[in-house]
């Protein structure tokens, strides 16, 4: 560890930590910090999208019990069940919001580990990385 002035910096005094061990937490703090930020924007995004995604569909399931009383049109019923499963694949019947908080954590999650990492590789001996 590295002594400035021969003093140690709160977390390595407080802690006990070795000033990479110190670092490395502060980087997994800012990183959650950046995901929990990233989660709450793309709630905040999709939230109107997906909430009239659902008026439209509830609107329509009224409607269609409010027009037919034992008698079903098979073209009605088609649009129907073409709704049910577009409203069904967006998580919007009998499932939580897709984009809830903890959705676009785990969104964010996705996209924060797999972007970058270009010319990051493992290095094994007897394989030619080039130059």
């Amino acid at each position: 560890m590295t002594k400035r002035g021969g003093k140690r910096g709160c977390c390595v005094r407080v802690l006990r930590l070795h000033e990479d061990n110190t670092r490395f937490l502060l980087l997994g703090l800012v990183m959650l910090a950046y995901m929990a930020a990233g989660a709450a924007l793309f709630q905040w995004l999709e939230h109107a999208t997906e909430t009239e995604d659902a008026d439209r569909y509830w609107r329509l399931h009224s409607d269609f019990l409010a027009r037919y009383n034992g008698t079903v049109d098979p073209k009605d019923l088609d649009e129907l069940l073409w709704e049910y499963g577009n409203a069904s694949a967006a998580g919007i019947i009998h499932k939580r919001p897709r984009w809830d908080y903890s959705g676009s954590f785990y969104f964010v999650g996705t996209v924060v580990s797999t972007i970058g990492g270009e010319g990051v590789e493992p290095r094994r001996e007897g394989h030619d990385h080039g130059p």
